[in-house]
């Protein structure tokens, strides 16, 4: 990562973007870069863009972590917010998801470097965050807006990617492969077969999907999610 002191922060634009937010398991993932205009020429040259235009497999999945470590190198500032099923139950339960997204989010803000424009990805979803950080930018898109948003949609996911990859490892052996990484309907049928030998779900799984099951009615958490105020 590039900590260079002459670089000046109005110079600095932080991306944001998340990976996971819709998946039957697993959990959700926000990344924040930030770029001062040289590493935004370079990233751009080698073709950093939304992570999703890579497609899917070990090919896609390996060009992205070539681009992580590239990434890592020119920036100025990256980082990682993790938010855990349980966590992310329990907000969907309050229909509280996108105050989630924008608690990490402000997560992300404040852990980096000040920054000249904040550019996040979501024009709804981020745009209550305008009345706080006056320099953000919440666009549908983001990724074609600025290079840095792309660059956090492609940390976000390998991040997601790594984490899923455990989940997988830790049930391949007894239940096989989980296709589609948490989506679709490869991974809806390896829940239900794994409902149907059990009666119960992994804990890697999102109870808030509302899986037809007794044993797996979802409930609120007993001890409330950190909340913040701002929103």
């Amino acid at each position: 990562m590039n900590n260079a002191t002459g670089v000046h922060q109005r110079d600095l634009v932080l991306g944001i973007d998340e990976a996971g937010r819709g998946p039957a398991l697993g959990p959700m993932v926000l990344a924040a870069v930030a770029l001062d205009p040289t590493a935004s020429a370079h990233l751009t040259a080698l073709g950093v863009t939304d992570s999703k235009a890579f497609g899917s497999g070990v090919q896609a999945h390996a060009r992205r972590v070539a681009l992580v470590v590239e990434i890592e190198r020119a920036a100025t500032f990256v980082a990682v917010e993790v938010c855990d099923v349980a966590t992310i139950d329990n907000y969907v339960a309050r229909r509280r998801l996108n105050v989630l997204e924008r608690e990490r989010a402000v997560c992300l803000i404040r852990r980096g470097p000040q920054c000249a424009r904040i550019v996040a990805d979501g024009a709804t979803l981020f745009a209550p965050l305008k009345a706080v950080y006056p320099q953000l930018e919440a666009h549908d898109g983001g990724e074609s807006i600025h290079v840095a948003v792309a660059a956090a949609s492609v940390c976000a996911k390998v991040r997601r990617d790594e984490l899923f990859a455990c989940v997988e490892q830790r049930y391949l052996a007894t239940h096989g492969p989980i296709a589609g990484a948490g989506y679709g309907e490869g991974s809806q049928s390896w829940v239900n077969n794994f409902l149907e030998k059990f009666g119960e779900l992994p804990p890697e799984v999102r109870a808030s999907w509302g899986w037809r099951t007794s044993a797996t009615l979802f409930r609120v958490g007993t001890a409330p999610a950190q909340q913040m105020t701002l929103f």
